[in-house]
């Protein structure tokens, strides 16, 4: 294990390899992880276009649902119990992107939620924790410091692109995702893209319950009624360029990696997120921001990097 952080953040994307064969990544794979890292930070830009005509919780089970549809028929079922794969699509689907659409539809600005949403990581160490009685590590602890000095900048300077419930909300977000994390990692060496496939079959019901019951259909049918080709290929990216790539890809990285050597690769997401929001929808980057940035990015790097750099440094006193 790489580190807590490092599995924590794996584990929702792929099984753990058994016996990776390499351990640096080649310029082809270094290419391709970049790649899956663009994927998944400009999907929150992504999210914001499909907002524009969608409401959230309708967007989030069109997302799972062509996620689910037509993959389920070509992909075997990983060999789970049901209530595991219930478990993590409810978590998922419906806490951790449901409550996230809702969140960036006027509460949060793309480059933030890009940004406050990998507190799962804190999320998930201290689930693990709470569940299993892990004992707790000092770089931890100063991550966890360095994370919370940044959301604290971000509440701090909230204002009408950032509200304090927009902050609450993808802080929820996490908190679901840090769950479905804890219901992937009690069940390593599955196939993870089958596993995000099948468990979209408990996403997509709830999300179109709750779309009904809290967004009502006239507004159901309104979305669909004006959606664009745009907005639909915002659904698409979602479905099988986040999901179904980013995680066949991810996988197959792992495949032929150590998890030290890929895990870092995700410090990119945020990076992309708020460098996209910027560029493509023209987000504010004040200073603030930035530092806020910084401190939460460096939260995440003390969390994946510390434990590797503490066993490179231990090497030459070990021989």
């Amino acid at each position: 294990m790489a580190s807590a952080a490092a599995w924590a953040y794996l584990a929702c994307m792929t099984a753990v390899p058994a016996a990776p064969v390499h351990t640096s990544l080649s310029p082809r794979d270094a290419l391709l992880a970049i790649a899956v890292m663009v994927v998944w930070g400009s999907n929150f830009v992504v999210i914001k276009i499909g907002l524009n005509h969608l409401p959230p919780l309708l967007f989030a089970a069109l997302r799972f649902g062509f996620a689910l549809f037509p993959a389920v028929f070509f992909l075997k079922r990983p060999k789970v119990p049901w209530a595991k794969l219930a478990a993590y699509g409810l978590m998922i689907g419906a806490g951790q992107f449901g409550v996230l659409y809702i969140a960036m539809t006027h509460f949060i600005s793309p480059g933030l939620a890009s940004l406050v949403v990998q507190t799962q990581v804190f999320f998930t160490i201290g689930l693990a924790i709470w569940l299993s009685n892990e004992r707790v590590k000092g770089f931890q602890i100063g991550a966890l410091v360095l994370a919370t000095a940044g959301i604290g900048i971000i509440l701090w300077h909230a204002d009408k692109t950032t509200t304090p419930l927009g902050l609450g909300l993808t802080l929820l977000a996490a908190l679901s995702w840090a769950g479905g994390n804890l219901v992937a990692r009690s069940t390593p060496g599955v196939n993870m893209l089958s596993y995000v496939v099948w468990s979209s079959l408990f996403a997509v019901p709830p999300l179109i319950v709750a779309s009904l019951v809290f967004e009502g259909w006239p507004a159901i049918a309104a979305g669909l009624q004006h959606a664009d080709l745009t907005t639909w290929a915002a659904v698409a990216w979602q479905s099988v360029g986040n999901s179904l790539f980013g995680y066949a890809a991810w996988g197959w990285l792992l495949g032929r990696y150590p998890a030290a050597t890929v895990a870092p690769m995700s410090l990119l997401v945020p990076v992309v997120g708020m460098t996209a929001s910027a560029l493509l929808l023209a987000e504010s980057l004040p200073a603030w921001k930035i530092g806020a940035a910084l401190l939460v990015m460096s939260g995440l790097a003390v969390n994946i990097l510390w434990p590797m750099i503490a066993r490179r440094l231990a090497r030459p006193l070990a021989v």
